[in-house]
């Protein structure tokens, strides 16, 4: 989403870096550049002018001391970097439990920001956690409604009280009231209830939102917006915030060509924290908004803390477990272990999005490398693993040029893809060889790489892999590969 206000501040900070004192006509032409990359990313005029004074005002008063150091340009990226982390909130802002249960969050914001989505995400989020989480649909006008938040509910496992069909037929504030009490005799500790919006603000739906609110009493009430819709989203926040209240901000569709605006401009403006982000279409594309590692993806720094989370989630105890245990007692890397890895990528979601967590990922080199990484070729080398036998996953010697012909065919690919694999994770066993051993990561000409990244540099494609030089090489496939994984 930030690909652009990235972009601009790298090319920014790139002209400061190149210079050894910084002088105050310096300071003009980058505080210019950022101003105008902030405008160009719709951020609002207001906000933009009271960060661009603020990180003057703070660069002025410490220039005759920063020029005394070593890098005082890195003191003027420091200054931007905690700036942008205030104007986006200061710090994660988490939801505020009810003393006693259940806690009642309500969702406003139009229709068409994606509430009812936003709802089965935040469910199955507080789920994940422990609560016992439940669906209320009060959104009794938009057609279909109801039935949507049932499909999203089932997708996620949470149950949703519907107890009218809605389109246009029911009283959302006596489904709203029904709902936290069905919640309160069935012992759920969080109910998310789920309300009507309209294309604009208008009278009605802010009369209907407050009836909502004063029926029920909120502990949270979240505002939902559309991350792409710029300045829009800050006048449509105000209004709601005028009209009905609210407590924190939850932004959709980041994943967007959006410049970004929104983001950067609610939360000053309105003094409520952004506490939630929706990232992309599938349930699990949702989290936290942390204000902090937001700043850093668009300085260009990266998200490794949101990377090692989402690493770590996938990875189940046991399995990281047993792989360290193998480690450590010196066997084999095998193909059952690099299976499990594989699965727990694809727990991961898009690898090219993950990937775009890495410092310096909006450069130039990189961005160009993450959009040839192919997501799909997860699935292709899965399919090849599991048509091996139990026993050729464990012990990969066995597989001569007939078995890896039927590995082919079953998988549906080529058997050139097959040798390729292999070819890879040869190399992988003996890069694990050489780290056990303690001789650090080995200088492997075309270093194997995450499937489906043969556009990187270091990534050669894997049939290229240069094997050990031998006086001969066995016309043998079983034997070759044993040769080569020596």
């Amino acid at each position: 989403m930030f690909e652009s206000l990235s972009s601009k501040f790298a090319s920014a900070f790139s002209s400061l870096r190149s210079k050894g004192r910084i002088k105050e006509s310096d300071l003009d032409d980058i505080f210019g550049e950022i101003r105008s990359a902030l405008l160009d990313s719709d951020v609002s005029l207001e906000v933009t002018n009271n960060f661009i004074s603020t990180i003057d005002d703070k660069a002025r008063a410490v220039l005759g001391e920063l020029n005394k150091s070593t890098n005082p340009s890195q003191a003027i990226f420091d200054i931007v970097h905690q700036e942008l982390i205030e104007i986006l909130g200061g710090s994660a802002r988490r939801i505020r439990l009810a003393k006693k249960p259940p806690t009642v969050i309500l969702l406003t914001g139009l229709q068409g920001a994606g509430k009812t989505s936003l709802a089965g995400k935040l469910a199955k989020y507080l789920k994940d956690q422990g609560n016992t989480p439940l669906l209320v649909a009060s959104d009794l006008q938009r057609p279909n409604a109801v039935t949507q938040l049932q499909v999203v509910g089932e997708s996620v496992k949470v149950p949703v009280f519907a107890p009218e069909a809605g389109n246009g037929v029911g009283d959302p504030v006596a489904v709203a009231k029904a709902g936290v009490k069905f919640a309160e005799d069935k012992f759920h500790n969080i109910v998310i209830v789920d309300t009507a919006g309209r294309l604009g603000v208008d009278a009605e739906l802010m009369q209907q939102a407050a009836k909502i609110r004063d029926a029920i009493s909120p502990d949270e009430i979240l505002f939902v917006v559309d991350a792409m819709i710029g300045q829009d989203a800050v006048r449509t926040a105000q209004a709601f915030q005028e009209g009905v209240g609210f407590d924190a901000v939850v932004l959709t569709k980041l994943d967007g060509d959006a410049r970004g605006g929104a983001a950067l401009s609610i939360s000053q403006v309105t003094g409520r924290p952004i506490m939630f982000a929706a990232t992309g279409e599938k349930v699990t594309d949702f989290d936290l908004f942390y204000p902090e590692r937001m700043a850093s993806r668009i300085l260009g720094m990266g998200d490794i803390a949101t990377l090692a989370e989402t690493a770590k989630n996938a990875f189940d105890s046991e399995t990281a477990s047993k792989l360290e245990s193998k480690f450590a007692s010196g066997e084999d890397f095998t193909l059952d272990d690099f299976l499990s890895q594989l699965e727990a990528m694809k727990k991961m979601g898009s690898m090219s999005k993950l990937l775009g967590m890495l410092p310096g990922a909006n450069s130039g080199a990189m961005k160009k490398q993450l959009e040839q990484f192919d997501d799909s070729e997860l699935i292709r080398t899965q399919a090849i693993v599991q048509s091996m036998t139990p026993a050729e996953r464990g012990e990969p010697k066995l597989l001569n040029g007939s078995r890896r012909a039927r590995i082919a065919k079953g998988s549906g690919r080529a058997v050139s893809e097959v040798n390729a694999l292999m070819d890879r994770f040869a190399a992988a066993q003996k890069m694990m060889r050489q780290m056990r051993s303690g001789k650090g990561m080995p200088n492997i000409p075309g270093m194997p790489s995450l499937p489906g990244m043969s556009g990187m540099p270091n990534a050669a494609a894997p049939a290229k892999i240069a094997p050990p030089k031998k006086k001969s090489k066995s016309g043998n496939p079983a034997k070759r590969a044993a040769e080569e994984a020596l």
